[in-house]
């Protein structure tokens, strides 16, 4: 749903972001193009000129983004019998960074890496999530420092940490090389400098302060990962800030089990068919922490991510998916004509469908492939030429095919939902959607060309039932945002409404 042009652009965006939630989630068709909150009775017409509108007896009566939030809690209390308070804060908050974001990219020098572009251009955010800017409600200057959308770059903090305070699991050797030797037997622990803030300073004075990296930090869409472009390092970090539905801390049940994934997920691309083009994995080797306030570890952790070393082949440009679907200057869907947008979208499937599959019908891997955790590697023309898959802690795993493993299981009917959402769902609906934005003549042919990929690694595989159902499904699972935030459910909780099939034939 495109933005609506009434009022400031982050009423806007957010107006937007709530309608998304509640057309998805919970309206019904009312006629002539209304949407009726079933709980409640209240209809809306949100394609009303000027602006989405409640049907009223004396006429249509202009929504703000305050009366939408009012319209919205009534409905969704009256239909769960369970109050919120908060969320109604978390949306106006939202709003309130985009603006703040919006003014501070207008002072900004966008970074000249179409790389970092990619990853810093997403002031719109996840569209089906009522609060997708939030950043836990603090002041502006507590948190747009270290922003990517206000294109925000920062050194990291460098702690010494006791050798009886470290915690290191798998390879973190290259957070070495972020700072000179530490000296006196400690061990080198790179820290965000927004979570040093949230933690209230280094008030354990078992951890040296050491002083800040030389080269600085580039956050990526996530804000809690960083990119270091002189290092070619990724660092994620725990965050203590609440950003769509997680607070966003590495907790230690999921860094425990961090080998274990990332092992699994080197295997994923094995036996691949010969015809399918071999994606890279960004693998996250090991984290490093110190032992702080009984908590494990998980507020200080920082897991190492690969680079772009070895993994992206020479000659091609990586970019985020999330930013290509949302748009950034020197987007490579911009200026393509028809037939080279079709080219696109072939290739784009061609590198990201087959492998996702393969890894879960060969190897019972299920890869968090949403928006945000697929990069695509283009060539000089802007064409997808490899895809890069990223961030083990979304990676989940078959239960009946892994069932001896300590590591984040599903059952199988579980598993492939969860794929479906983030490959068909949250990957392809949305980059196909910025293709028909620009081309909607378009929009048929792409689900037609996508379903035939589909086809093609069912017989690939043997005609498993999953992609048989799914191609004869009606409807796909979408995550509900709304819902979860509105019960104030666990981060990691899943909750499915049904949405229309695009890869069914019309």
């Amino acid at each position: 749903m495109s933005p609506i042009r009434t009022g400031g652009q982050a009423d806007a965006l957010a107006v937007t972001a709530l309608l998304n939630c509640l057309i998805r989630e919970v309206a019904r068709p009312a006629g002539s193009g209304g949407l009726l909150l079933p709980a409640t009775g209240a209809v809306v017409d949100a394609a009303a000129p000027g602006g989405p509108a409640l049907r009223t007896p004396e006429g249509p009566l202009p929504l703000t983004l305050d009366a939408l939030v009012a319209l919205a809690a009534g409905e969704l209390h009256a239909a769960t019998g369970v109050a919120n308070d908060a969320l109604a804060a978390e949306i106006r908050h939202s709003r309130d960074v985009t603006a703040a974001l919006l003014a501070a990219r207008r002072a900004a020098v966008p970074p000249a890496d179409p790389y970092v572009r990619s990853e810093q251009a997403l002031l719109a955010g996840h569209r089906y999530h009522p609060a997708p800017k939030a950043r836990g409600g603090g002041a502006a200057r507590e948190w747009l420092p270290y922003s990517p959308e206000a294109h925000a770059s920062f050194p990291l903090r460098l702690l010494g940490i006791p050798a009886e305070d470290l915690v290191e699991v798998g390879d973190a050797a290259a957070l070495d090389r972020l700072g000179g030797p530490a000296g006196d037997g400690l061990a080198l622990l790179p820290a965000h400098p927004w979570q040093v803030k949230l933690l209230g300073g280094l008030r354990d004075g078992r951890l040296r302060d050491l002083g800040v990296t030389t080269d600085p930090a580039v956050p990526t869409a996530s804000v809690r990962t960083v990119y270091l472009p002189e290092a070619d390092l990724f660092c994620k970090f725990s965050l203590d800030v609440r950003i769509t539905n997680d607070v966003r801390r590495l907790w230690l049940h999921d860094l425990r089990r961090l080998p274990v994934v990332a092992d699994l997920v080197d295997r994923a691309f094995d036996g691949l068919p010969e015809h399918t083009p071999v994606p890279a994995v960004l693998r996250d080797r090991g984290y490093r922490s110190a032992l702080r306030d009984g908590d494990g570890g998980e507020a200080l952790a920082v897991i190492v991510r690969d680079g772009f070393g070895q993994r992206l082949l020479p000659g091609l440009t990586a970019l985020a998916a999330a930013g290509i679907a949302e748009g950034f200057p020197g987007d490579p869907l911009d200026n393509l004509d028809e037939d080279l947008s079709l080219l696109w979208w072939d290739r784009y499937l061609a590198h990201v469908v087959p492998p996702v599959l393969h890894a879960y019908l060969r190897h019972g891997v299920v890869l968090e492939c949403h928006l945000q955790n697929v990069l695509v590697g283009v060539d000089a023309a802007g064409l997808p030429a490899q895809a890069l898959f990223r961030d083990h802690e979304g990676v989940k795993l078959v239960a009946e095919r892994h069932p001896a493993l300590d590591a984040p299981v599903l059952g199988g009917a579980r598993a492939w939902e969860r794929l479906v959402y983030c490959l068909v769902t949250n990957n392809l609906r949305e980059i196909a959607g910025a293709v028909a934005e620009r081309h909607p003549r378009l929009d048929g042919e792409l689900w037609a060309r996508a379903r035939a990929v589909f086809a093609a690694a069912a017989k690939d595989h043997g005609d498993p039932p999953e992609l048989r159902d799914l191609l004869a499904a009606t409807h796909v699972p979408a995550k509900a945002n709304l819902l979860l935030r509105w019960l104030d459910a666990d981060g990691a909780a899943m909750r499915w409404v049904p949405v229309p099939n695009p890869l069914r034939p019309v």
